[in-house]
């Protein structure tokens, strides 16, 4: 029997680029076991001193008098724990400066479901039949914002300036000549670092994006899955930023503890406010475990330490590595660049004038064991006539071991020789 679905079914319960990239990631693994490079996801490294202190952090819960209680067996509000929320705003506030309270801040399940209830609040159809957006200053962008949007597509992007700063590297940048905030834009919204590239805007261009978005009056929202203060996998100068018009998300995955599905929102009360209600709504409470786990790391500034001390080196010195290792795969046999890497799990690389669609280069690599992101699943909101850069591109993470990474990047050289050699 067939069901007939809704607008909102059709748009959410009928397939996705991000549903493709988790489906055949999983696939992969049942499949090919061991013997998959698995260069495509976006999942975070074991860290073995992070790990151990997750450990130790367990024990402690269990020792603590209601400690099993507070993280398994309660729920909590649905804006979050309030011991938490008070904890984040804390932090916030004598690290920065900023004059946040617990009312400014709101946990949900997890970043991606911040950014649904984000998206959906402020965009889509509006009281008065209007159609409202979300503008992407800079894209490709995260690929998991793309089919969030209940009522259809609700985005739109402005592709940026290429600018090539050395012989294999680039880096986009924010064209702000063509970003223009029309009446249908009810936000601004970017990733830093960036999802898929590992661009980290400036600081000059957020303060430049929040001026614009204060003068139309409507928010900035700053995707912070990867960026600063935590879990801290930058590796370009770039300072936290926060105003009354700004919406933070942040999250506990990449820190390493992706599981638990714990995202943080920071922002203004009406906002968080809004937030509350919808987790009540969709899913009664939202997860206690990182809360609990997090908490005395978030109350004394651990959370801050392990970032910059643990978390950044490790990833730094492993992007450094699979930076040296596409040097010596790909060396002078086709053009080929890589984004300037500044922070997030992954590489980018273009492949200009590359003669097969990337899809199929993906699927070419899938069948040698290699699995990347294709690019063009990054590039959306853009209406403009097809733009062969999104053809020419593919998300690689460096998250897994060397030895792997390695591999994979000589398979994937190998491959884009064979294209442009017309095999």
């Amino acid at each position: 029997m067939n069901y007939d679905f809704s607008e909102f079914g059709r748009q959410l319960g009928c397939g996705s680029g991000i549903e493709s990239l988790m489906d055949d990631l999983g696939e992969a693994l049942a499949k090919g076991g061991a013997d998959i490079k698995m260069l495509g996801g976006g999942q975070p490294a074991q860290i073995p001193e992070i790990n151990a202190r997750w450990r130790r952090r367990l024990a402690e819960l269990m020792e603590e008098p209601g400690g099993l209680e507070r993280g398994f067996t309660t729920y909590d509000g649905p804006r979050g724990n309030h011991r938490f929320l008070d904890a984040v705003a804390g932090l916030f506030r004598r690290t920065f400066g900023w004059k946040i309270g617990p009312e400014n801040v709101a946990v949900t399940c997890g970043g991606q479901t911040a950014f649904y209830f984000l998206f959906n609040l402020l965009a889509g159809r509006m009281p008065d039949g209007t159609q409202r957006k979300i503008l992407l200053p800079l894209v490709p962008e995260y690929i998991g914002y793309a089919n969030q949007g209940a009522g259809g597509d609700i985005f739109r992007a402005v592709p940026p300036v290429i600018e090539k700063t050395g012989p294999h590297e680039f880096k986009y940048r924010v064209d702000f000549d063509n970003l223009k905030i029309t009446p249908e834009i009810a936000a601004l919204c970017a990733s830093r670092p960036t999802n898929p590239t590992g661009n980290v805007l400036t600081d000059g261009e957020v303060e430049r994006l929040a001026k614009l978005a204060r003068e139309h009056g409507i928010p900035l929202i700053l995707d912070n899955a990867y960026g600063a203060p935590f879990p801290g996998i930058f590796f370009s100068d770039a300072s936290p930023y926060w105003d009354e018009h700004v919406i933070l998300t942040h999250s506990l995955s990449k820190i390493g503890l992706p599981g638990t599905r714990t995202g943080i929102v920071i922002g203004p009360e009406q906002i968080i406010a809004a937030l509350s209600s919808m987790s009540a709504i969709i899913g009664l409470a939202n997860p206690s475990p990182g809360q609990q786990i997090m908490l005395p790391l978030i109350e004394s500034g651990e959370i801050l330490r392990l970032s910059k001390e643990v978390v950044r080196p490790f990833y730094q010195e492993k992007c450094r590595l699979a930076r040296a290792a596409a040097t010596e795969a790909f060396g002078e046999a086709f053009e080929w660049y890589m984004h300037r890497s500044e922070g997030a799990l992954f590489l980018w690389f273009w492949f200009p004038g590359l003669p097969i669609p990337v899809r199929e280069l993906y699927e070419r690599l899938k069948q040698r064991g290699v699995l990347v992101v294709s690019g063009d699943y990054f590039f959306f909101g853009d209406d403009r006539p097809d733009w062969p850069h999104r053809h020419e591109c593919i998300r690689v993470s460096y998250s897994t071991d060397e030895a792997t990474v390695r591999d994979g990047l000589r398979i994937i050289g190998e491959e884009v020789k064979r294209a442009f050699a017309g095999d």
